[in-house]
């Protein structure tokens, strides 16, 4: 026999005294628990909490070690530019800051939805918070990282004085600081302007990567078709035109980075747009849980796809790797 609505509360808000802050934090938590279980749900979403708590683990530690390699790798890698180089970590610490923060903090929360216990508001706040903080950074250094390379195309030698390092330090500062602050609008009770400012940014974001990609798109197929027919007359690779080809397959690396977040942040917005309209149910909670699985997967696949894409950082990886089996040889013998 199900409880009455209000004995469901109670679990988990605890009557105190009547304050401004204390309803405006249980109007929150209201819509927060809509997307989260509680331990009621635990016949229904066993098997969900079970493969998502797999699923995360086994991902967990390939991010970790992953980006980790990925970091030392764009620090040694001394043929790409600076600027760049700057906006590749900054991604790249907020994928180890997933892996090492949000996604165990995720699979404790499924155990504890396993062991019917139920997380208190507090836990998921903190939980929203730092999810937010790095999936934010995530998506600002996706963008960034995206206009860098528009940049470059656009305009070429002019790149790197108009591109200036400490230009870019300070954008990619900006970008934390930014994340930070509208993580923590919910402490302040904004979360109604925090979710403003994501769906506006979020928008606005997802319009100009598109219009900047257009433009590359025509611009990199234009400077294609005047290096292929320089080839054809002179027989043999320029400066210019290894410098295309390098420019090229960093592009081509963002891009394929910025399909990756879209396709595995997607799951995650249907999800929660469908609960905003149509309400809470087993069924949604359970596309909720696994989105932000594939949330998560978004962090594993960064590092793959740069070392498919540019071959100076798979090789920086793959010496790395030769140097760790050597010593571990060595050390053995």
């Amino acid at each position: 026999m199900p409880k009455p609505e209000h004995m469901t509360k109670e679990i988990f808000f605890p009557r105190r005294k009547s304050s401004k802050r204390i309803v405006m934090n249980e109007l929150f938590c209201d819509e927060l628990f809509q997307h989260y279980p509680s331990s009621l749900d635990l016949e229904d979403l066993r098997l969900t909490y079970i493969n998502n708590c797999v699923l995360n683990s086994f991902l967990n530690y390939h991010t970790i070690i992953m980006n980790a390699l990925m970091i030392h790798a764009i620090r040694r890698c001394s043929s790409q530019p600076q600027t760049w180089k700057t906006f590749l970590l900054s991604l790249a610490v907020s994928d180890v800051g997933l892996g090492l923060v949000v996604q165990p903090f995720y699979t404790l929360l499924l155990v504890n939805w396993l062991q019917q216990n139920d997380s208190g508001c507090e836990t998921i706040m903190i939980f929203q918070i730092l999810g937010n903080l790095f999936s934010t950074a995530s998506f600002l250094g996706v963008v960034a990282l995206s206009a860098d390379r528009f940049l470059a195309v656009q305009l070429h030698l002019r790149y790197l004085v108009v591109v200036t390092h400490k230009r870019v330090v300070a954008v990619v500062i900006s970008v934390w600081v930014v994340s930070g602050i509208v993580s923590l609008l919910t402490l302040w009770n904004l979360y109604e302007t925090q979710r403003l400012i994501r769906i506006t940014g979020g928008v606005i974001g997802l319009l100009l990567t598109v219009l900047m990609y257009t433009k590359i798109y025509f611009v990199v197929r234009r400077h294609k078709i005047q290096i292929q027919t320089l080839r054809l007359q002179r027989g043999e690779q320029t400066c210019s035109m290894l410098s295309f080809d390098r420019l090229f397959n960093s592009v081509s690396g963002t891009f394929y980075v910025y399909l990756a977040f879209l396709v595995c942040y997607l799951p995650h917005i249907i999800s929660l747009a469908a609960i905003k309209m149509n309400g809470s149910n087993i069924s949604l909670k359970e596309l909720f849980l696994y989105s932000l699985s594939i949330l998560y997967l978004n962090s594993s696949l960064n590092p793959f796809i740069y070392c498919w894409k540019l071959r100076h950082i798979r090789c920086a990886i793959m010496d790395m790797l030769r140097s760790l089996a050597w010593k571990r040889n060595r050390t053995s013998n």
